[in-house]
């Protein structure tokens, strides 16, 4: 009996998902206590694309048992790597690294994000992780929705090709940019040293958000250190299987930090405000690993903190102003599954006098943001921000929190053609309101 055809343009199976261990593969029993998690396998109701499924279909094309078609692709590229499986599972099993297998070896053979025109890679790669390019990308919508002719901007999606639609509609109202110093000094007594995170198309798309958080960490007697020569985490390229790329911005950001006053050791934290890019600055230290032997990825990865986790650890200082608003909150999945914040974001939000937090059903059940996922897997990401959108609106909420950008821009999206007036923002948006009395960008609240 003749062997299985596989794929012409890629290597024989024994090839193929060899850079794991393989007992992480006999980790998964097979329970199914995972799928209800699954938002991918919530929506489609297809083993294939559930983590059980994933896990036992590239072990099959590990095992030289299945070949690696066009349709087994599909099914492992619909991952939005999430993490709630893990959340869920009973066993323990690490399917992070089954999956990242998998995006290994794609990128390795294939290229990375294959799925996408050679135009749509460029952008994703090569202007998405640049803060400085992705700004002056953005500069012509936003000069004109300062002119008030966002409309047009909007408008104009139709006449673009799908993809650029796509990403044309996922742009925001733009605030204007606030460059920050590269040192602010703490407010009232001293009580901590860090460096602040900026992001690359977080820095772009919000960057009232980065300025949000410096005022709330000056606000809780922190310095704050800015340096200007960081740059992207990593994570797309993490995510896309370009580790030596990933390696790379790793290290030049451990250089960056290293260089503030004092260097890594004179820094009691690293903050980010990215739910979605802290898994992997935490994680530095491994992806350095055989690059790095000094260890800078390692020290950095232990300092770096969510910033509800560095008030939450500081213990925060009670805000002075009143914001009376109606919100709910949503848990990015960074944060609620791969770093298992789930209490301090709320922790800190309670000491909020005015705010009301509401429940939000299927709360931990990915938007559909996942990073480039609503760019690679455009018809399941909207099906996902859709689900989502439609349970904030259920909560009859003025305002949809979460901390994560990638969410931000996802919810926004969605919740403009369900519900317009829903204000969708980070949650130290509306902490650095009960701190100076200054209304968030967009959200017209009372403040007292």
């Amino acid at each position: 009996m003749s062997a299985p055809a596989t794929r012409q343009s890629l290597p024989i199976a024994s090839d193929l998902g060899k850079n794991i261990d393989y007992e992480l593969f006999m980790d998964c029993v097979h329970c199914g206590l995972c799928l209800g998690s699954c938002p991918t396998y919530v929506e489609t109701g297809n083993e294939n694309d559930s983590p059980r499924g994933r896990i036992y279909l590239w072990r099959a094309i590990a095992d030289g048992r299945a070949p690696f078609s066009p349709e087994a692709e599909k099914h492992m590229n619909g991952c939005l790597e999430c993490m709630a499986c893990e959340t869920a599972c009973p066993s323990g099993v690490q399917y992070r690294h089954v999956i990242h297998s998998f995006k290994n070896d794609q990128a390795r053979t294939r290229g990375p994000a294959p799925m996408l025109g050679w135009l749509q890679r460029a952008m994703l790669f090569g202007l998405t992780p640049h803060r400085g390019r992705m700004g002056w990308a953005l500069f012509p919508v936003k000069l004109m929705q300062r002119l008030g002719l966002g409309w047009a901007v909007r408008l104009s999606g139709y006449l673009m090709p799908g993809f650029l639609r796509r990403m044309q509609e996922i742009v925001p109202d733009l605030a204007p940019y606030h460059n920050l110093p590269e040192f602010l000094p703490a407010i009232g007594p001293k009580r901590a040293t860090v460096g602040l995170l900026l992001g690359c198309a977080a820095d772009a798309f919000h960057p009232q958000i980065n300025l949000a958080t410096a005022r709330v960490l000056q606000h809780n007697g922190c310095d704050v250190h800015t340096p200007r020569s960081q740059a992207c985490c990593g994570a797309l390229h993490k995510h896309a299987g370009l580790d030596d790329d990933a390696a790379r911005l790793a290290a030049g950001n451990c250089d960056s930090f290293a260089a503030v006053p004092g260097g890594l050791a004179g820094l009691d934290a690293i903050i980010s405000n990215a739910g979605g890019c802290s898994p992997v600055l935490k994680d530095y230290g491994h992806i350095l690993e055989g690059h790095d032997a000094a260890g800078p990825g390692a020290v950095f990865g232990g300092k770096v903190r969510d910033i509800h986790e560095f008030l939450a650890e500081l213990g925060p200082v009670k805000p002075r102003h009143k914001v009376s608003l109606k919100a709910t909150y949503h848990d990015a999945c960074g944060l609620a599954h791969a770093q298992k914040i789930r209490s301090a974001p709320r922790q800190v939000l309670a000491m909020v006098d005015g705010l009301s937090l509401v429940p939000l059903a299927e709360n931990e059940h990915c938007c559909g943001a996942a990073g480039s996922y609503n760019i690679t897997q455009p018809e399941m990401s909207a099906a996902l921000g859709q689900r989502k959108s439609g349970n904030i609106a259920a909560t009859g909420a003025s305002a949809a929190l979460t901390g994560n950008v990638g969410c931000l821009l996802q919810i926004d999206r969605h919740m403009r053609d369900r519900s317009p007036r829903v204000w969708v923002g980070h949650p130290v948006q509306i902490l650095d309101a009960a701190y100076t009395g200054e209304k968030p960008f967009g959200l017209n609240v009372a403040i007292s």
